[in-house]
């Protein structure tokens, strides 16, 4: 429901603070007092469009706030979960910036959005029906679901789009079969050749990384390899002059006990180097023996590595992914030898979920026609009260099987016979203002809280009736406002007296007179009597017209 209203620079409102509570809330006062403003500022918060026109003379910007108390399970919290604007907790705040540019700002919750999301939300919070509304149930396509929630059908309903959704999916499972049979027909040839081809070369996933890894490593074994066999040769080969040095330290050896003092220290030398080429033998050996490599396993390992990347540029596939591009002409191929029959059965799966879908489509239809038969009938039994007597309320179902839908067979939409032997038509197009108006109260009244949003609004929907009407009009309303939050703009005494919430809409004079400002009061007890009496008698209000108010409260209390 809402909880607040907060106005600030439009038009003709400089401030505007109003608690709401629950049950039958009027507005009332004289004609140009400003309940158009209120109600313009508060569909502004709703989502309406913006006007530069809307902002008070002198002022950058106006704005309106709009809370609401929600249950956790309302509708409108799954949407604000959706967009990320909140929790299950608090109020919802709608808030409108009207720039005097023309421009405007929206925000939920205090985070900005765009007036889309803010025009969703507001259809959830609230519906506005006046003589001229063209939103709520003047709009045919939210019928069908109407009819749907006053005869419980909702059930059935969502079931009959799951069932739609199931079939839509079968059929096109069925769709990529038939063309994937029909491609690997045109393409059986080539196909066999590379099934043939990729399941001799046989890819592995991660091969060519394994394969480019260790060719890398093989060609840098073919290089030290050959270094180090150099090295060996200088050392160890034919060339080699440790043999002589080797010769050299013998001869000095047998020098030794002649002058021990002159050749010990050049023999120790010579020693100590042929030691240390020695070790070096020995080290390039043992190194040469690591980097020994097998010129055949490079040869291999390049051939599978051009011939694996060789086919991916065959079949524009990356190497890694040629396991897959097997995996998939191998079943291209298992569709044809298989013939039709995986095609067939997805069709009979197909028939299958059709079936099952237009039996209850079929289902809702039957129940939606009963529901109709009853839904015209309640209706009807408001309208005469409402000087629509000889009206005629209709749910009009066109059902086709042939053009089936997620919502099953049916279009429905709710037509009126204003007059007998006038040609029905629908409600918005046949029904003149004050009609509609009525029309829809009583559809209101019918489906009370079932398909509703949390707070309806009524601007002068008794515009133009007598008083029996007016008071049949603030009967209904007070009915509908034990289900939800209804607030009406009226200038029925008959409707005013029925109020639980009265507010009293006037202007004031500012600044000496120079601009005047819209204001709203709420009327305790003695001030509405007073407000009632006014609305009977006019400028000058009575004795007899604060007799007359107060008996018209008393029996709307009765």
């Amino acid at each position: 429901m809402l909880s607040r209203l907060s106005i600030s620079d439009i038009v003709l409102i400089d401030r505007l603070d109003v608690d709401f509570r629950n049950g039958l809330s009027v507005l009332t006062g004289e004609t140009g007092a400003g309940k158009s403003i209120v109600l313009d500022a508060f569909t502004l918060a709703l989502g309406a469009r913006g006007d530069a026109a809307l902002v008070r003379d002198g002022a950058e910007q106006g704005q309106v706030v709009a809370a609401f108390d929600l249950p956790k399970k309302h509708p409108a919290r799954e949407l604000l979960r959706a967009n990320d604007l909140g929790d299950d907790d608090g109020e919802v705040i709608l808030r409108r910036v009207q720039l005097a540019d023309g421009r405007t700002r929206a925000f939920i919750n205090d985070r900005p959005v765009s007036v889309q999301i803010l025009r969703e939300l507001g259809t959830k919070l609230v519906e506005i029906h006046g003589q001229h509304d063209e939103r709520a149930l003047v709009d045919p396509a939210v019928h069908r679901a109407v009819l749907d929630a006053f005869g419980g059908n909702a059930e059935l309903a969502a079931k009959t789009r799951a069932l739609w959704q199931a079939w839509r999916e079968q059929e096109a499972l069925v769709a990529a079969e038939r063309e994937r049979n029909e491609r690997a027909k045109r393409d059986a040839d080539y196909i066999r050749n590379a099934v043939d081809e990729l399941t001799k070369l046989a890819p592995q996933p991660g091969e060519e990384t394994t394969l480019a890894g260790r060719r890398a490593s093989l060609m840098r074994a073919e290089k030290v390899a050959g270094d180090l066999k150099d090295a060996h040769d200088v050392i160890a080969g034919s060339g080699s002059s440790v043999p002589e040095i080797a010769s050299a330290l013998r001869r000095l050896e047998r020098r030794q006990q002649e002058a021990a003092d002159i050749v010990g220290g050049p023999a120790k030398a010579l020693e100590t180097a042929l030691n240390s080429i020695e070790e070096a033998r020995l080290g390039l050996e043992a190194a040469m023996r690591l980097a020994d490599y097998d010129p055949q396993e490079l040869e291999r390992n390049e051939e599978r590595l051009f011939a694996l990347r060789a086919a991916g540029r065959k079949y524009g596939s990356a190497v890694d992914d040629l396991p897959a591009v097997a995996a998939r002409f191998e079943g291209d191929l298992a569709a044809i030898d298989q013939g039709d029959a995986n095609l067939k059965k997805l069709e009979a799966a197909a028939q299958q979920a059709e079936r099952e879908f237009r039996e209850t489509a079929k289902k809702l239809s039957e129940a939606r026609a009963a529901t109709a038969k009853k839904l015209d009938k309640a209706v009807q039994a408001e309208l005469p009260p409402l000087k629509l007597e000889r009206a005629e309320f209709i749910s009009e179902i066109e059902s086709n099987p042939s053009s089936p839908g997620p919502d099953g067979y049916d279009r429905v939409e709710f037509w009126v016979r204003t007059n007998p032997g006038a040609r029905p038509g629908p409600m918005m197009k046949v029904a003149s203002g004050g009609e509609l108006a009525r029309f829809l109260l009583a559809l209101k009244v019918v489906l009370a809280d079932r398909g509703s949003a949390p707070t309806l609004v009524f601007d002068e929907i008794d515009t133009g009736v007598g008083g029996a009407v007016s008071d049949a009009i603030g009967a209904r309303l007070a009915r509908l406002a034990q289900k939800v939050q209804v607030l009406t703009v009226t200038h029925a005494p008959q409707v005013a007296a029925r109020a639980v919430n009265h507010f009293l809409v006037a202007k004031e004079a500012v600044q000496g007179g120079k601009r005047v400002n819209t204001k709203i009061a709420t009327l305790d007890d003695k001030k509405r009597r007073e407000e009632v009496a006014r609305m009977l008698s006019g400028a000058d209000v009575t004795d007899e017209a604060r007799k007359a108010a107060e008996r018209l409260i008393a029996g709307a209390a009765a």
